[in-house]
């Protein structure tokens, strides 16, 4: 009873940020193992959520239950991540009859809401995958749930943890460059990764809430945490010019499509084994269709995107996010008082080291159980009046440069040692991210500022606390 008691109360901790290294618990090796439940079995649920906690984390945890729609896609998920434990289709079924102590939310983002609020309501904890949801109405009812139930949400914001994005931190934290007074700041999606989001649910906002959304989240949350202050007001362009309707032709999907020697988009589903044991294998279902057309009609997203964010504490942000880049990478810079920092990964002219494919690029970085080779990435640091300085940061490929095991291993092995950087995010930082992404989507429609503070009741602080 005293180690179920003190797991449960360190569930709590965990998620209030920087507080986790105040409580007395050490770690989850416990007498008993964490009773943990997943909703959701698409491939980030199975992999990064499932597999890799059952490969990593197996001595301290254990699938109590997993959850989908899809019976089918429920056991190769059950198969593939190698459990032993009930499936449902009913999510509220799996919590009675299992008891978790942690659910883990890996379904389409507009869905994210109500598997959250009733695991809340229901007297568990809640680790969701980013984005925190789609809209300003299903996140101020987050922001509710969590406050009426006082059980606590943790969002996975894996990007955080990387070292390259942490060396970012630290200078800017030492005020290396002084006060920090305008950010310049562009992502490019490959014609690979990039094409794969319209291919997929995400290419229709219904479900993804557009990539202002769906994928920027990961930009803004570094944003919101580098320059630890809340952005206030989004002002934004975005169209529709490359995917959807604009192809010059489009099938059912890519399998049994008429183009397959035209289109320099085809995807050959039918060559990853993986893709068709999880997706393809069960379609008849639920009528989900992984290698859809990207050209087909129904998507209504953005493949175009550029913003200015204004902060709390007066920082302007120029953004963008492009979508069918040659090469996939971004680059930052940072103005200050004092000097400048500019940094970038994969920008091809700016890397020493020869460049993989870029479907392989995209490969290595999602991999979770290959071990990469540790080497240095650069960012160079201005100084006013003095040279630069070239700073060499260890990186490794896999796991999203490193982060994806740094923030397991905080969650489920040392959740109590000292976070000094704050790299543990909970609902407000979740929520403050998606806020900008929503904030631009209602710019475009409107053409008009919008400012964060209308949309929840959440009120954008100068300083983050």
């Amino acid at each position: 009873m005293k180690n179920d008691v003190s797991r449960r109360s360190f569930l709590h901790s965990v998620s209030l940020l920087a507080a986790s290294a105040a409580m007395p618990v050490g770690s989850f090796n416990f007498g008993k193992k964490l009773k943990v439940v997943l909703v959701g079995t698409g491939v980030r649920g199975v992999s990064f959520w499932g597999k890799r906690l059952v490969d990593n984390y197996s001595e301290i945890l254990e699938f109590v239950g997993l959850c989908d729609i899809n019976p089918g896609r429920l056991e190769m998920a059950k198969n593939f991540m190698k459990v032993n434990c009930p499936t449902f289709v009913n999510f509220e079924e799996m919590i009675k009859t299992t008891k978790p102590d942690l659910i883990m939310v890996t379904t389409t983002d507009s869905t994210h809401h109500e598997f959250i609020i009733k695991g809340l309501e229901m007297g568990c904890d809640v680790l969701t995958e980013k984005p925190l949801t789609t809209d300003e109405h299903k996140c101020q009812a987050i922001l509710d749930a969590e406050r009426k139930t006082k059980r606590r949400v943790i969002v996975g914001f894996n990007y955080r943890w990387s070292p390259y994005m942490t060396k970012i931190k630290e200078l800017l934290a030492a005020k290396t460059i002084g006060k920090i007074t305008s950010v310049d700041f562009h992502w490019y999606l490959n014609n690979y990764h990039g094409a794969s989001y319209f291919r997929r649910w995400h290419g229709q906002r219904e479900y993804g809430g557009t990539l202002w959304v769906h994928k920027a989240t990961h930009h803004f949350d570094l944003l919101n945490w580098w320059l630890d202050s809340d952005p206030a007001e989004v002002f934004a362009y975005g169209a529709l010019e490359h995917y959807g309707s604009n192809g010059p032709f489009r099938g059912k999907n890519c399998r049994t499509c008429d183009h397959k020697k035209d289109c320099k988009y085809y995807w050959d589903i039918t060559k990853d084994r993986h893709m068709m044991e999880l997706y393809a294998n069960h379609e008849q279902h639920d009528g989900y269709i992984r290698d859809n057309c990207l050209f087909r009609e129904e998507i209504n997203i953005y493949d175009k995107m550029s913003a200015q964010i204004k902060y709390a504490n007066n920082t302007i942000v120029n953004y963008s996010l492009t979508t069918y880049s040659p090469y996939e990478g971004w680059k930052i810079a940072f103005n200050g008082t004092e000097g400048r920092l500019e940094a970038w990964e994969d920008i091809p002219y700016l890397e020493k080291i020869e460049q993989p494919d870029q479907a392989e690029l995209h490969a290595r970085e999602m991999a979770q159980g290959a071990k990469e080779d540790i080497a240095y990435n650069q960012m160079i640091l201005h100084k006013n009046w003095n040279k630069y300085e070239v700073v060499n940061v260890p990186y490794t490929r896999g796991g999203h440069g490193g982060g994806d095991s740094r923030l397991q291993d905080k969650i489920f092995v040392n959740p109590a040692s000292p976070d000094p950087l704050r790299h543990t995010a909970g609902t407000r930082d979740g929520a403050m991210s998606i806020l900008v992404g929503i904030a631009a989507r209602k710019s475009i429609e409107s053409g008009k500022p919008v400012r964060i503070a209308e949309l929840t009741d959440l009120e954008p602080r100068a300083k983050r606390l």
